[in-house]
């Protein structure tokens, strides 16, 4: 899988010295931080009907979305995932 930062994404994060692979980890664990119980939902069901995903997670009190895109191809590969900010969204 094909990751990516926003610029804007990857100061937040080399401020806080906290590596992308974290949040990573956590949202590809079913991790999703701080969504609504209806927005974890529609992660559950994206998980199966191959939609996109999000997570959102505040780092040093600034929110970052990690965003899977949806599946594209025959061999239902999600192959896109990008931390950013929500206002670069």
């Amino acid at each position: 899988m094909l990751f990516r930062s926003t610029p804007g994404a990857l100061d937040v994060l080399t401020e806080a010295q906290c590596p992308p692979n974290r949040l990573l980890q956590r949202h590809q664990t079913g991790d999703w931080g701080e969504l609504c119980t209806a927005d974890k939902a529609a992660n559950d069901h994206a998980l199966l009907s191959g939609g996109r995903i999000l997570s959102v997670y505040s780092v040093e009190g600034i929110r970052l979305y990690v965003i899977t895109e949806a599946v594209n191809d025959d061999r239902q590969a999600r192959e896109s995932t990008c931390i950013l900010l929500p206002s670069e969204y």
